[in-house]
Protein backbone atom coordinates (compact mmCIF):
# COMPACT_ATOMS: atom_id res chain seq x y z
CA UNK A 1 0.00 0.00 0.00
CA UNK A 2 0.95 3.45 -0.85
CA UNK A 3 1.91 5.54 2.65
CA UNK A 4 -0.51 9.21 1.76
CA UNK A 5 1.72 12.30 1.63
CA UNK A 6 0.57 14.93 3.43
CA UNK A 7 1.49 18.78 2.64
CA UNK A 8 4.27 20.36 5.21
CA UNK A 9 3.29 22.80 7.75
CA UNK A 10 4.50 25.83 6.75
CA UNK A 11 4.19 29.55 8.58
CA UNK A 12 3.39 32.75 7.03
CA UNK A 13 5.63 35.60 7.13
CA UNK A 14 3.04 37.18 9.80
CA UNK A 15 3.13 34.27 11.80
CA UNK A 16 6.90 33.56 11.66
CA UNK A 17 7.23 37.22 13.06
CA UNK A 18 4.91 36.69 15.71
CA UNK A 19 6.88 33.24 17.09
CA UNK A 20 10.08 35.44 17.29
CA UNK A 21 8.18 38.09 19.06
CA UNK A 22 7.37 35.58 21.57
CA UNK A 23 11.18 33.74 22.33
CA UNK A 24 12.88 36.28 25.11
CA UNK A 25 16.17 34.69 25.54
CA UNK A 26 18.59 36.09 22.69
CA UNK A 27 20.30 33.03 22.31
CA UNK A 28 17.34 31.08 21.86
CA UNK A 29 15.56 34.07 19.88
CA UNK A 30 19.47 33.41 17.42
CA UNK A 31 19.02 29.59 17.22
CA UNK A 32 15.11 29.49 15.73
CA UNK A 33 16.23 32.87 13.28
CA UNK A 34 18.97 30.96 11.71
CA UNK A 35 16.34 27.44 11.22
CA UNK A 36 14.70 30.38 8.73
CA UNK A 37 16.93 32.80 7.91
CA UNK A 38 19.54 30.36 6.72
CA UNK A 39 17.04 26.97 6.25
CA UNK A 40 19.16 25.17 8.74
CA UNK A 41 18.10 22.06 10.50
CA UNK A 42 17.91 22.16 14.47
CA UNK A 43 21.12 19.92 14.50
CA UNK A 44 23.26 22.19 13.05
CA UNK A 45 22.20 25.38 14.03
CA UNK A 46 22.96 24.32 17.90
CA UNK A 47 26.03 23.52 16.81
CA UNK A 48 27.49 26.62 14.84
CA UNK A 49 30.92 28.26 15.72
CA UNK A 50 32.18 31.42 15.21
CA UNK A 51 34.20 30.23 12.10
CA UNK A 52 31.19 29.14 10.30
CA UNK A 53 30.29 32.73 10.15
CA UNK A 54 32.21 34.16 6.71
CA UNK A 55 30.43 38.06 7.52
CA UNK A 56 32.74 39.37 4.51
CA UNK A 57 30.97 37.28 2.30
CA UNK A 58 27.46 36.80 4.36
CA UNK A 59 27.32 32.90 4.00
CA UNK A 60 27.64 30.44 6.90
CA UNK A 61 29.36 27.61 6.35
CA UNK A 62 27.46 24.13 7.62
CA UNK A 63 30.11 21.30 8.20
CA UNK A 64 29.23 18.07 8.11
CA UNK A 65 25.20 18.36 7.26
CA UNK A 66 23.00 15.79 6.44
CA UNK A 67 24.43 12.85 4.77
CA UNK A 68 28.14 14.27 6.35
CA UNK A 69 28.25 17.03 3.46
CA UNK A 70 29.64 20.35 3.80
CA UNK A 71 27.68 23.57 2.25
CA UNK A 72 27.35 27.33 2.48
CA UNK A 73 23.99 29.09 3.33
CA UNK A 74 22.75 33.23 2.96
CA UNK A 75 23.59 35.20 6.43
CA UNK A 76 20.75 37.97 6.58
CA UNK A 77 22.74 41.25 7.79
CA UNK A 78 19.81 40.86 10.60
CA UNK A 79 20.82 37.59 11.73
CA UNK A 80 24.34 38.53 12.12
CA UNK A 81 23.46 41.66 14.33
CA UNK A 82 21.48 39.50 16.18
CA UNK A 83 24.70 36.76 16.75
CA UNK A 84 27.01 39.48 17.33
CA UNK A 85 24.48 40.67 20.50
CA UNK A 86 24.16 36.91 21.25
CA UNK A 87 28.07 36.44 21.13
CA UNK A 88 28.65 39.66 23.70
CA UNK A 89 26.46 38.24 26.30
CA UNK A 90 27.48 34.74 25.88
CA UNK A 91 31.20 35.12 25.64
CA UNK A 92 31.49 31.75 23.70
CA UNK A 93 34.69 29.62 24.07
CA UNK A 94 33.25 26.77 21.41
CA UNK A 95 29.62 26.94 20.04
CA UNK A 96 27.76 30.11 19.64
CA UNK A 97 24.96 28.69 21.59
CA UNK A 98 26.80 27.21 24.83
CA UNK A 99 24.76 24.90 27.05
CA UNK A 100 25.17 24.44 30.75
CA UNK A 101 28.33 22.26 31.06
CA UNK A 102 31.37 23.66 29.62
CA UNK A 103 31.92 22.55 25.93
CA UNK A 104 28.60 21.64 24.96
CA UNK A 105 26.08 23.42 23.06
CA UNK A 106 22.57 24.36 23.37
CA UNK A 107 20.08 21.13 23.34
CA UNK A 108 17.67 20.75 20.43
CA UNK A 109 15.05 19.50 22.62
CA UNK A 110 15.58 22.70 24.53
CA UNK A 111 14.93 24.95 21.55
CA UNK A 112 11.74 22.18 20.56
CA UNK A 113 10.24 23.42 23.55
CA UNK A 114 10.79 27.12 23.64
CA UNK A 115 9.20 27.11 20.01
CA UNK A 116 6.18 25.22 21.05
CA UNK A 117 5.89 27.59 24.13
CA UNK A 118 6.12 30.50 21.95
CA UNK A 119 3.74 29.17 19.04
CA UNK A 120 0.95 28.62 22.36
CA UNK A 121 1.28 32.04 22.95
CA UNK A 122 1.59 33.97 20.02
CA UNK A 123 -1.54 31.69 19.10
CA UNK A 124 -0.29 30.40 16.09
CA UNK A 125 -2.83 26.67 15.86
CA UNK A 126 -0.45 24.94 13.28
CA UNK A 127 1.38 22.03 14.95
CA UNK A 128 5.12 23.60 14.56
CA UNK A 129 8.71 22.79 15.01
CA UNK A 130 12.31 24.07 14.51
CA UNK A 131 11.91 22.06 11.25
CA UNK A 132 8.98 24.23 10.49
CA UNK A 133 10.86 27.06 10.16
CA UNK A 134 13.06 25.53 7.66
CA UNK A 135 10.40 24.38 5.21
CA UNK A 136 9.11 27.75 5.76
CA UNK A 137 12.70 29.19 4.94
CA UNK A 138 12.55 27.39 1.92
CA UNK A 139 8.80 28.05 0.65
CA UNK A 140 9.21 32.09 1.07
CA UNK A 141 12.43 31.75 -0.87
CA UNK A 142 10.39 30.03 -3.85
CA UNK A 143 7.66 32.33 -3.64
CA UNK A 144 9.78 34.85 -3.96
CA UNK A 145 11.30 33.90 -7.04
CA UNK A 146 14.49 31.70 -6.07
CA UNK A 147 15.71 28.89 -8.58
CA UNK A 148 14.46 25.69 -6.74
CA UNK A 149 18.34 24.13 -7.75
CA UNK A 150 19.39 27.37 -5.87
CA UNK A 151 17.10 25.93 -3.08
CA UNK A 152 18.43 22.91 -3.22
CA UNK A 153 22.22 23.95 -2.68
CA UNK A 154 21.06 26.34 0.55
CA UNK A 155 19.21 23.13 1.55
CA UNK A 156 22.05 20.87 1.25
CA UNK A 157 19.08 18.13 -0.50
CA UNK A 158 21.11 15.37 -2.84
CA UNK A 159 17.84 15.15 -4.54
CA UNK A 160 15.93 18.03 -6.52
CA UNK A 161 12.83 16.41 -6.09
CA UNK A 162 13.13 16.66 -2.38
CA UNK A 163 13.14 19.86 -2.65
CA UNK A 164 10.16 20.16 -5.38
CA UNK A 165 8.18 19.57 -2.75
CA UNK A 166 7.73 22.87 -1.73
CA UNK A 167 6.04 23.59 -4.68
CA UNK A 168 2.74 21.67 -3.28
CA UNK A 169 2.98 24.21 -0.30
CA UNK A 170 3.59 27.73 -2.13
CA UNK A 171 0.33 29.01 -2.42
CA UNK A 172 1.62 32.46 -3.44
CA UNK A 173 3.56 30.34 -6.15
CA UNK A 174 0.49 28.70 -7.32
CA UNK A 175 -2.31 31.26 -7.50
CA UNK A 176 0.21 33.30 -9.72
CA UNK A 177 -0.59 30.86 -12.18
CA UNK A 178 -2.65 32.11 -14.83
CA UNK A 179 -5.24 29.31 -15.93
CA UNK A 180 -5.30 28.47 -19.63
CA UNK A 181 -8.96 29.04 -19.87
CA UNK A 182 -8.40 32.17 -18.72
CA UNK A 183 -5.40 32.31 -21.53
CA UNK A 184 -6.96 31.49 -23.71
CA UNK A 185 -9.92 33.96 -23.55
CA UNK A 186 -7.61 36.76 -23.17
CA UNK A 187 -6.10 35.77 -26.24
CA UNK A 188 -9.78 35.51 -28.12
CA UNK A 189 -10.46 39.12 -26.58
CA UNK A 190 -7.32 40.31 -28.34
CA UNK A 191 -8.40 38.81 -31.43
CA UNK A 192 -11.54 39.96 -30.90
CA UNK A 193 -9.92 43.68 -30.85
CA UNK A 194 -8.00 43.20 -33.54
CA UNK A 195 -11.07 42.33 -36.05
CA UNK A 196 -12.95 45.30 -34.89
CA UNK A 197 -9.91 47.60 -35.04
CA UNK A 198 -9.62 45.87 -38.60
CA UNK A 199 -13.16 46.59 -39.44
CA UNK A 200 -13.43 49.91 -38.17
CA UNK A 201 -10.24 51.11 -40.48
CA UNK A 202 -12.36 49.54 -43.79
CA UNK A 203 -15.30 51.18 -42.96
CA UNK A 204 -13.28 54.59 -42.92
CA UNK A 205 -11.95 54.27 -45.87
Amino acid sequence: MKVPKKLLVVLSQEEVTALFRYVGILKHRAVLMLCYGSGLRISEAVSLKASHIDSSRMLIRVEHGMGAKDRYTVLSQNLLNLLRLSSKQQKPRDYLFPGSRLGTHVQPGTIQEICRDACRMAGIEKRVTPHTLRHSFATHLLENGTDTRAIQVLLGHSRIDTTARYTAVAPRTISAIVSPLDQLQAKNAGTVKTLRRRRNKALAA
